[in-house]
């Protein structure tokens, strides 16, 4: 039996939420003013289940899940290449508290967390979407990340930063980045990722990178014949052609890290089903975690939307 349809026969939806994206935005941006009953900040659970609870009114999901990163320093992209995201932190023991608290009253709110030590969230999200294709769901990934723009593969499939901007599908990419989601992963092994720490070849910026792979569709298409990329139809196409052919290798070991898996542990029975939520747990958790009686309220409207 498929998976159920919506009223109008239009395919299930099902949103993948990049969480830790949505954590760090609280954490970066709002004041100390919660604390928790053992004495850690707590901002960042605040924002984001507030974030969560504005996110379920709005789409009322009945199916959807979160992926964690727990993965830094212990990724298989690290074997692959040392100094992969050497630029970041470990979590303090204040930020680690809020991270497993988050991960914690996303499962009380019903959703499913996933994480990984071996894998990125965005490999949880690869492989969660992939099954959910399988299952004929529509796959919306929530996140303002342009690497997950590659998991944009279906037609239905879009990826949005809720609750900002609109979700953009497969031409809605295109227009931002310049190139499609199949050439995403290609598109960051040229002209690197300073956020992860990717390495990119000198002197290739994001517009020669578009119009290098709009004629040429993929770096495996690149490498069968470098000769060609002299007689593209390129600014200082000869020069280029040298450096790609220069720095083969590491575009290669890049692609490696910019492109994201579909076959990722998920460590627990894949679901991506909405539980009913534990209120009393909810409200007793965000009390232990010191966020008063608004949370408390925000809760009570939640029960009565869903």
């Amino acid at each position: 039996m498929g998976p159920p349809l919506s009223t109008d026969n239009k395919p299930q939806d099902v949103y993948l939420i990049d969480a830790s994206i949505y954590i760090f935005r609280y954490y970066f941006s709002l004041p100390d003013n919660w604390w928790s009953k053992s004495e850690y900040p707590t901002a960042a659970v605040y924002g984001y289940v507030h974030w969560l609870i504005r996110f379920l009114k709005s789409t009322k999901a009945t199916h959807v899940a979160a992926c964690f990163d727990e993965s830094l320093e212990s990724c298989f992209r690290n074997e692959i290449y040392a100094d992969y995201k050497c630029s970041r932190v470990l979590p303090d023991e204040d930020l680690a508290f809020q991270l497993e608290a988050c991960k914690q009253i996303t499962e009380l709110l019903g959703i499913p967390a996933y994480a990984s030590t071996t894998h990125e969230a965005d490999d949880l999200i690869g492989t969660l979407a992939k099954r959910c294709r399988k299952n004929k769901l529509k796959v919306n990934i929530l996140s303002r990340d342009k690497d997950l723009s590659q998991l944009v593969v279906g037609d239905l499939d879009v990826i949005w930063d809720f609750p900002d901007g609109e979700p953009l599908g497969k031409e809605g990419i295109f227009k931002k980045l310049g190139v499609f989601p199949h050439q995403v992963a290609d598109y960051l092994a040229l002209v690197g990722d300073s956020s992860d720490d990717i390495p990119g070849v000198p002197g290739v910026g994001k517009k020669t990178a578009a119009a290098l792979f709009a004629l040429s569709g993929s770096w495996s298409n690149l490498q069968q014949d470098f000769s060609a990329v002299a007689a593209l139809p390129l600014r200082g196409a000869v020069s280029l052609a040298g450096k790609l052919k220069e720095f083969e290798e590491q575009i290669s070991m890049a692609l490696q890290l910019s492109k994201i898996v579909d076959n990722a542990p998920l460590n627990r029975r894949f679901s991506v089903k909405r539980k009913k939520l534990d209120l009393a747990a909810c409200v007793a958790y965000g009390r232990e975690l010191g966020f008063g009686r608004n949370f408390e309220t925000s809760m009570n409207k939640l029960v009565e939307v869903l």
